[in-house]
């Protein structure tokens, strides 16, 4: 009788153990990602997405614009954002990070590009610095080429404009989306015309156009040609409610090698991000170790193995 009664104890525990050492409550399962539609967001939130899910997590990525991205954050509808680029996106983050609304939890791309470039013949020209693009002006139709309205690239450059910065006096901005953008540059490119546009690294471009960065701007997008970082953020309180999730997220730092490789491979082959996503990761398990230190999946078992043996279950398939 004692035996059948410890029996039954060390079963109950067993079972309330399934429950009680989950690594995230229920409610955590859904993570609500955003993308503004960028080729290299949607290349780390197919990475991010493919080791949630042989976590036991689902990822729903909503599309959204930047502003829209930040105000959903602010009302607890977006959980987490890959996408914060700094310092293009100081001024619309900056309140919502003083405020507590949004947290930054870590700087998953410290090395990246985000300012004004034109192709490089037009750089052999002698445009290479802000400072010279009023000396060109009408070869440029006083135009610069930026990405969707709302966007705080955008914002940046219309300040700039309005300030009349290095000279740009009477120049406006042809706002786009990102495609749109890119196939004016491709266009003009190809029939030797000229065009400034916005630019940034990670990002397919720097494959497909022969681009120059401009140098010379300290006030705007930055100095040292745009040097910038990407950051994750999170609604507040994410990290305090999903612990585990939040632990991934705050060790998941890509580099740009990975995201380089995924989007040529969208590029080339026209495939899904999450197909290239997966073929690269597996290519790189090392990164599953540091990103994987200390998780463990929803239902509470160990998270390296089961992201490992997800991918293998997936390269036999």
């Amino acid at each position: 009788m004692k035996r059948l009664v410890a029996s039954c104890l060390l079963f109950g525990a067993a079972l309330g153990c399934a429950s009680a050492c989950a690594a995230d409550a229920a409610r955590c399962q859904v993570v609500n990602m955003a993308s503004p539609g960028w080729t290299d967001i949607n290349a780390t939130n197919a990475v991010a997405g493919i080791v949630l899910e042989a976590l036991g997590y689902q990822q729903k990525i909503l599309p959204l614009s930047v502003p829209i991205t930040f105000a959903g954050l602010r009302k607890g509808q977006v959980d987490v954002f890959l996408g914060n680029w700094m310092p293009a996106q100081r001024a619309l983050v900056a309140p919502l990070l003083a405020s507590g609304a949004v947290e930054q939890i870590a700087a998953n791309l410290p090395q990246a590009k985000f300012t004004l470039a034109v192709p490089a013949h037009v750089a052999r020209a002698g445009v290479r610095t802000f400072a010279d693009l009023t000396r060109h002006a009408d070869r440029f139709d006083r135009r610069i080429y930026g990405i969707e309205s709302g966007a705080p690239a955008n914002q940046t450059i219309k300040r700039m404009l309005k300030d009349r910065a290095y000279g740009l006096d009477g120049w406006t901005l042809v706002e786009s989306s990102e495609q749109g953008m890119l196939s004016q540059v491709k266009r003009r490119n190809r029939s030797a015309a000229w065009i400034v546009f916005l630019a940034w690294e990670p990002h397919q471009m720097n494959n497909a156009i022969d681009l120059v960065y401009l140098d010379g701007d300290t006030s705007y997008f930055g100095p040292n040609y745009g040097s910038a970082s990407i950051h994750t953020v999170a609604r507040r309180g994410y990290r305090q409610d999903c612990p585990n999730a939040g632990r991934l997220f705050t060790q998941m730092i890509f580099d740009a090698p990975l995201e380089h490789a995924i989007i040529a491979d969208v590029a080339a082959s026209m495939e899904p991000a999450r197909a290239a996503a997966l073929r690269r990761l597996r290519a790189r398990p090392e990164l599953l170790d540091a990103w994987l230190a200390g998780v463990r999946t929803l239902a509470g078992a160990d998270g390296r193995a089961a992201v490992h043996a997800a991918l293998h279950v997936a390269n036999n398939r």
